[in-house]
């Protein structure tokens, strides 16, 4: 892998002329944003940051969501560096997922703040300290309530599920207690496609019964294999057509390509999943 010293000295000046673009431009709302969550490539991004989303930059993607944030650090980088090398590429910070607790909310906004983010993301929830209605309340609540600490900032806040999320509970569905219990000004969701479909629920019937509540996605498919691993986007039993021509009641904004299983070579993999995730918005 390459280091960013020699990615951008190795960089053809066409390819570095199309790679670093003001960050003006790229933040322009005609300009098309393919986003990545970078979980996707966390081997990758273990042993070499920036070359891995130099690697990114050149298959087309222009847009990021973190995974990586430990240590008031993103990849070992501190926020502002962050930012700089991520627009230097050619992409926007956009989204950060990170441990978010009441606790540590002020510094882990000012950090995402600092890196140039717009949203930040509770990844996931313990689910073995959630076992009652009442229970998701009380984090809807703290959802609520870092939703606007959020907002007092400049960000947004989200939350991204699981599966786990649509399994009954006390004849309910958690993920709909924690929609009717927070305030929509302050707290989106960041639904991943994946998860829900493989909790049994139908993403689109969501979009009717909870319009404008989506404003982030994670697109990820699901292989028609028994495994039901996820796979290159397009290549699985997803329908993103229909669910991409619902975006707008939807409320979604953005997306981010997410991987979990590979086959065959990561970049290659990623490059399948870009071209595809290009005609739903073309």
């Amino acid at each position: 892998m390459i280091n960013r010293r020699t990615f951008v000295k190795t960089l053809s000046a066409g390819v570095a002329a199309s790679l670093i673009l003001p960050a003006k431009l790229m933040a322009s709302p005609t300009k098309k944003l393919i986003g990545i969550q970078l979980y996707t490539l966390h081997n990758q991004m273990k042993e070499d940051a920036v070359g891995t989303m130099g690697q990114v930059a050149e298959i087309g993607f222009n847009a990021i969501e973190t995974a990586g944030y430990a240590d008031r650090k993103f990849y070992g980088y501190a926020p502002e560096e962050f930012k700089t090398i991520v627009q230097d590429l050619g992409m926007i910070p956009q989204s950060s997922h990170a441990g978010i607790t009441v606790e540590n909310i002020n510094e882990v906004i000012e950090d995402t703040v600092n890196a140039g983010m717009s949203y930040l993301v509770l990844p996931s929830l313990n689910k073995s300290k959630i076992n009652t209605l009442d229970d998701y309340r009380k984090v809807a609540d703290e959802f609520n309530m870092m939703g606007e600490k959020c907002k007092e900032a400049g960000l947004i806040f989200a939350y991204h599920n699981h599966a786990f999320e649509f399994e009954k509970l006390e004849d309910s569905v958690p993920y709909d207690i924690v929609l009717e219990n927070t305030d929509p000004e302050l707290v989106t969701m960041q639904l991943d496609l994946y998860w829900i479909v493989y909790g049994g629920c139908d993403p689109v019937e969501y979009f009717n019964r909870y319009p404008g509540r989506f404003e982030l996605f994670h697109v990820k498919d699901m292989s028609s294999e028994p495994s039901m691993e996820s796979t290159e986007i397009g290549e699985g039993s997803i329908d993103f057509k229909t669910i991409f021509a619902e975006k707008e009641k939807a409320g979604m904004k953005n997306f981010y390509l997410e991987q979990e299983s590979f086959h065959m070579d990561t970049f290659t993999s990623i490059t399948i999943s870009y071209k595809y995730l290009k005609t739903l918005i073309d």
